[in-house]
């Protein structure tokens, strides 16, 4: 059935066995797509259904979808034109895993990160009012993206415009993980009443309110969202649904089956089987040993257990050591704040692209504070997650720029975790540690474990007419560019770990101040980054210096090994501008 629909006037035409027919083939779709590249599984499946539904009474692209967070838009997408990039293998770049306006007309905002649906669609009918449009606004959200805080500042807001505006909140118990916070209660209580509950958090903020149990037949669900479509003010369209529906190991273990890699479709077991170390699995088990030596250890995270390894079993070893806010990354970086300030030792950890969302918290609550929370900063890196609403190279720029943090780049693991263990016993400073993202780097160099005497870079190898000042996860390639240097050249050039990126080692820098060139290398971008900082001391010097990171640009689906190259980042093009430059 799939194959007969090329857009959402096609749906139309089709009878409720058809649809249901077609929903098949979308889940096999799916499948395809799933099982071969990975991606958002358990979302996507349980929202087959509904993307039908929704489609086949709404009239897109006049009528406008907004999906939060995007990780249930692969139907939509498939809808809209766009199933080759599910169903023919050589087509699957031809989509992100997100919204995209430059895709399609039926998308009007690149979203993915959460909480942002009922804002954003809330602006869309703010403009149709305006302008003096009758289209319905649409907005999409799961129950898990309902506690941050931009999604109840929008339901909120929602009750104020007094015309056409539909919130589909689809709720299917689950976050990425369980769903944590008080709202959830009376989430739950709505759906056992079937809707009737005497509270009713929807109707508190003077919202209309209407309740399916049955989120995925297709038929109830057409039947209910005929009766809101062209509604003449704001209403939410509160849909039952099962995360993972379709594929049994999904329903059941909904939390492994949120993401996926590729996998077998026969037994469900990924296709690379072999076990990478790495940082997360790492430092929940150091946290857990941690947190048997001290009860003040304790670990917070916002929807997101598993970047620091927090799988369900070590949630339950860790009890009440072990904290989710849900998606509420500000609320997090407030809570560890207050956590410090009377006697704990808190670890705040998510992904670099997330904890954008905290500026503000970090600045004000925590930094201005000075209370001593440890940041763990995940996939902040070229090396990391690579769509576009998910880039992990700005938060050097953005980070190392506030007052009073101490912002550490680790090398290796043992250095890491040096840091770390540094960071939770002292109690002077907010620490954010950037996670090296090039892989669990084993080495023999000292590392050391007193981190206190603030911006000390480390000499880890002294020569002489070239500087190489190589930061975090890019400290290898530094290495590697010494190395070649010392081979080519003729001479040993220094190699410099700088581990501060908050601040620059005077006494180091000073003592370059007759090379002849100096090298950073930092892996974020260059606007209001490390080397700048250094550039800025030799600014009135005769030493040339070359910073060395990436444009302040967005990013989408890129191959790293390309924007390397790009950006100059490679050991024969900086060995050629170290070759002209001690030559000239």
């Amino acid at each position: 059935m799939l194959e007969k629909i090329n857009n959402p006037k096609d749906l139309k035409q089709l009878n409720l066995s058809e649809l249901n027919e077609l929903a098949d083939d979308l889940r096999s779709a799916l499948m395809n797509r799933l099982s071969k590249k990975g991606g958002h599984f358990g979302p996507n499946f349980g929202m087959v259904e509904a993307t039908i539904a929704l489609h086949y009474v709404f009239n897109s692209p006049i009528d406008k979808f907004v999906f939060d967070v995007s990780h249930q838009s692969y139907c939509h997408k498939m809808l809209t034109g766009r199933k080759d990039a599910f169903v023919a293998d050589e087509h699957f770049g031809d989509v992100s895993g997100y919204t995209n306006p430059e895709e399609s007309n039926h998308d009007f905002f690149n979203v993915g990160h959460t909480s942002t649906s009922v804002s954003l669609a809330s602006g869309l009918a703010k403009g149709r009012d305006l302008a003096g449009g009758h289209e319905n606004i649409i907005a999409i959200i799961g129950d898990g993206s309902l506690s941050g805080g931009e999604a109840l500042e929008g339901l909120d807001f929602a009750s104020e415009l007094h015309s056409n505006f539909i919130i589909v909140v689809n709720d299917n118990d689950m976050s990425i993980a369980e769903n944590h916070g008080g709202l959830y209660h009376n989430l739950k209580e709505l759906r056992e009443t079937k809707g009737q509950c005497e509270t009713n958090l929807f109707k508190a903020m003077n919202l209309d309110y209407i309740y399916l149990d049955e989120g995925n037949d297709i038929g109830k669900l057409i039947e209910t969202f005929n009766q809101v479509k062209d509604i003449d003010h704001p209403i939410v369209v509160h849909i039952h649904t099962i995360k993972g529906k379709g594929y049994h190991e999904a329903e059941i273990h909904k939390e492994d089956w949120h993401w996926c890699m590729p996998f077998n479709q026969e037994n469900g077991q990924p296709l690379d089987t072999t076990y990478h170390q790495n940082y997360g699995d790492l430092t929940c088990d150091y946290l857990l040993d941690k947190m048997k030596k001290d009860p003040r250890v304790v670990a917070v995270v916002a929807g997101v257990p598993t970047n620091i390894g927090f799988t369900e079993d070590k949630r339950k070893q860790a009890g009440k050591q072990f904290v989710d806010v849900g998606i509420a990354e500000e609320h997090g970086i407030a809570l560890v704040s207050g956590i410090a300030k009377n006697g704990g030792k808190p670890i705040f950890a998510t992904h670099s692209s997330f904890m954008q969302r905290t500026y503000d918290q970090i600045s004000q609550d925590l930094c201005i504070n000075q209370n001593s929370a440890t940041l763990i900063v995940n996939t902040a890196s070229i090396y990391g997650m690579n769509d576009i609403t998910h880039l992990g190279i700005y938060d050097i720029a953005m980070m190392s720029n506030i007052p009073n943090l101490i912002y550490l780049a680790p090398t290796s693991k043992a250095e890491y975790f040096a840091m770390l263990d540094w960071s939770i016993e002292q109690n002077q400073y907010p620490v954010a540690i950037r996670v090296p993202c090039n892989g669990v780097i084993e080495d023999d160099r000292e590392v050391d474990q007193d981190y206190s005497q603030l911006n000390r870079y480390k000499i880890e190898k002294l020569g002489e007419k070239v500087a190489i000042l190589a930061l975090g996860d890019f400290y290898q390639i530094g290495e590697e560019l010494a190395s070649e240097v010392e081979k080519q050249c003729g001479f040993i050039p220094t190699l410099i770990n700088p581990r501060y990126i908050t601040g620059i080692d005077e006494t180091v820098l000073t003592s370059l101040k007759d090379y002849q060139l100096i090298i950073t290398l930092e892996d974020g971008i260059l606007d209001g980054g490390f080397g700048e900082k250094i550039s800025r001391y030799f600014g009135l010097s005769d030493v040339k210096v070359k910073n060395y990171g990436f444009k302040k640009e967005f990013l989408d689906r890129y191959d790293f090994h390309d924007i390397l190259e790009k950006e100059g980042i490679t050991i024969n093009q900086m060995l050629n501008l170290i070759k002209n430059t001690i030559q000239s």
